[in-house]
């Protein structure tokens, strides 16, 4: 795959965080593999990666319980790119087309991408469900509670304060479950 690059001084990437999640199979070992596959690719760099946390379907119907994580990742790779790699990796991992809200191995999503603001078709940033979202809120606050979303002066530790405050559907840390072996070690 020939990747578009974003402009940039050698050496400089923008620093993405991205939400990982599956409630289908191994849903543990979806994640590690995704991880594994990110950090394997030439233009993308995994910095860090939050504990793993289990949460309810959030949508209509009854599904099995998700896992969740955030990873921070760096890249050169332009936005509408790393959505099509993130693509990818799902659908290597038996992720069907037109799987929104559907069970599914795994999912990847693109949280926030620098201080990047867009609203375009297929893409917008920050992810627009975001804030709404304890499953994604619990585990990005682990790893960028004082990031400010681009679009307001908010931390995302303070939408996850908020969001906890609402209630909702259930969250909790998987003390057992770790993905921190997946995180690049600069080589």
């Amino acid at each position: 795959m020939n990747a578009q690059r974003i402009p940039a001084a050698p050496g400089l990437a923008e620093t993405v965080f991205l939400g990982l999640g599956g409630n289908m199979g191994d849903r543990l070992e979806h994640l590690r593999r995704a991880l594994i596959d990110l950090r394997t690719h030439p233009e993308i760099e995994v910095a860090q990666v939050s504990r793993v946390y289990e949460s309810e379907f959030v949508g209509d119907g009854t599904q099995q319980p998700y896992l969740n994580a955030c990873a921070e990742v760096r890249t050169r790779l332009a936005p509408r790119v790393l959505l099509t790699v993130l693509k990818s990796v799902e659908s290597r991992h038996g992720r069907p087309e037109g799987s929104h809200l559907q069970p599914r191995p795994l999912d990847l999503d693109i949280l926030l991408f620098g201080d990047r603001v867009a609203d375009e078709d297929a893409l917008t940033l920050p992810h627009p469900r975001l804030r709404e979202r304890a499953f994604v809120l619990e585990p990005l606050a682990e790893i960028a509670a004082g990031r400010k979303f681009p679009d307001s002066s908010e931390t995302v530790a303070a939408a996850c304060a908020k969001i906890r405050r609402k209630g909702g559907p259930w969250v909790r840390l998987c003390e057992n479950m770790d993905l921190s072996s997946e995180v690049s070690d600069g080589s």
